[in-house]
């Protein structure tokens, strides 16, 4: 490990202090066996089809869904820790599968250069606590600086620091001088950013460096971006035959790929490389969204940030025209994609815009781009599982799944916009908001 990650990591743990402690020791003793948790429910929704159970009990032994059952058939012992969620309708924990945990919405670029990776990792701490207490239980963190996300992530699985499930890309793979390069300085500095290769060659190393450091998956910029100095989001970055090089090498070795992908030809390009799932997807054509269909390439939205953008953003000039641009065109090409049936699953570019509100990116596919309350929330349970290869381990409240249970006041099939408030949240069997987060 660098002496940066070391010193980016002992400041997230001293950041942290002693205040999740509680909630580690709990989770300790629920791995021991030595009780099992009752929550007690009032609904129950199915989110594979839509269904609600009245008066139910969710059985948690561990990390782990041991059984549900209607309440009145499970009589609560002595040695149980019992749940009241009477009042609520309990679903799975929510994903996000576009995140970047350690980032900040500070677009200047005084402040991009003066980031370091210290900063970043005390910011991954923060922001995903926040991501945790707004209902997002598991996530997908596709870029990050020398791998600070690596570290978060380890942080978060050994309960040093609260957070959802991780799965994480480090640094993002890019051309000299494209969206995943760092552009800002002038040449004499020589700057160059760490995910940075061109060529055959070159991919199928920084491939495979990434899998040294840790990587989960492997994240590539297919095209340009529009947070980025001198790329152009329309214009395609790697080759094909790069891209082929990358996911051949990454499924080789057990990792799948996100490709950023705006435009037309570089969402095209990367979905016949075998990309796993395309970020993004501005531009999209009729014959990417063929494309596609076919080989069931998943399409990762990430469009409440242009709403967030247009109400309270403060770009720098060197961005500003490009977000114009993209958001000008991007919801009416997704809305179609999404009416020819491309698969979804719900990423935000959390980030972007300030973390902890991702589940605005909800309300946006209901009441813009026209999704059923249902689909929606599909694109960020089911969907976004299948995407992350974790359907045995959450995405719905079943038996031997994860114990990533959230509540809110009322059924969000009726209003999707309750999610923007959840009032429980309990990932791996630990509460960490609501009935018994103090006490249990």
């Amino acid at each position: 490990m660098s002496l940066r990650r070391k010193l980016a990591l002992f400041l997230c743990l001293a950041f942290t202090g002693t205040a999740f402690l509680p909630a580690v020791a709990a989770q300790q003793q629920e791995k021991a066996g030595v009780r099992r948790t009752l929550v007690r429910a009032g609904h129950v929704l199915d989110v594979k089809t839509g269904k609600i159970a009245d008066a139910q009990t969710i059985v948690v032994v561990g990390d782990t869904i041991q059984s549900i059952a209607p309440t009145a058939s499970l009589t609560a012992e002595a040695s149980d820790a019992v749940v009241d969620l009477g009042g609520m309708t309990v679903m799975p924990g929510l994903i996000d599968v576009h995140t970047h945990i350690t980032m900040n919405t500070d677009f200047d670029p005084f402040r991009e250069l003066t980031s370091t990776d210290a900063k970043q990792a005390i910011n991954g701490v923060v922001n995903a606590r926040l991501t945790l207490m707004a209902g997002f239980t598991s996530i997908r963190n596709v870029g990050a600086g020398d791998y600070t996300d690596v570290d978060l992530r380890d942080a978060i699985n050994s309960g040093q620091v609260a957070g959802p499930h991780m799965l994480v890309s480090g640094p993002a793979m890019g051309i000299t001088g494209g969206h995943c390069d760092d552009n800002l300085l002038p040449a004499q500095y020589h700057q160059v950013g760490d995910g940075v290769a061109d060529g055959i060659a070159a991919v199928q190393q920084k491939v495979r460096q990434s899998i040294k450091y840790g990587a989960d998956l492997i994240k590539i910029c297919a095209t340009g971006g529009v947070l980025s100095k001198g790329d152009d989001p329309q214009a395609s970055q790697y080759t094909l035959e790069e891209m082929q090089a990358i996911v051949a090498d990454a499924h080789r070795l057990g990792r799948k790929v996100a490709a950023h992908a705006h435009g037309a030809q570089g969402i095209l390009w990367a979905t016949e490389a075998g990309v796993d799932s395309i970020e993004h997807g501005s531009y999209i054509n009729d014959a990417a969204i063929a494309e596609m269909k076919m080989r069931g390439t998943y399409l990762v939205p990430t469009l409440y940030l242009q709403d967030w953008m247009v109400e309270k953003g403060n770009l720098p000039a060197l961005y500003h025209q490009k977000m114009l641009d993209v958001t000008a065109v991007a919801k009416k090409n997704i809305k179609h994609a999404i009416e020819a049936g491309v698969k979804i699953a719900l990423g935000t570019d959390a980030a972007v815009y300030p973390h902890g509100l991702n589940a605005h990116e909800l309300d946006v596919y209901v009441n813009q781009m026209g999704m059923s309350p249902l689909a929606a929330l599909q694109s960020a349970t089911v969907n976004a599982a299948d995407l992350m290869g974790w359907t045995a381990k959450t995405g719905s409240l079943e038996a031997g799944k994860w114990a990533d249970i959230i509540g809110v006041d009322k059924n969000p099939l009726d209003d999707v916009r309750v999610l923007q408030d959840v009032k429980f949240v309990m990932k791996a069997g630990v509460v960490y908001k609501g009935e018994g987060s103090a006490a249990k």
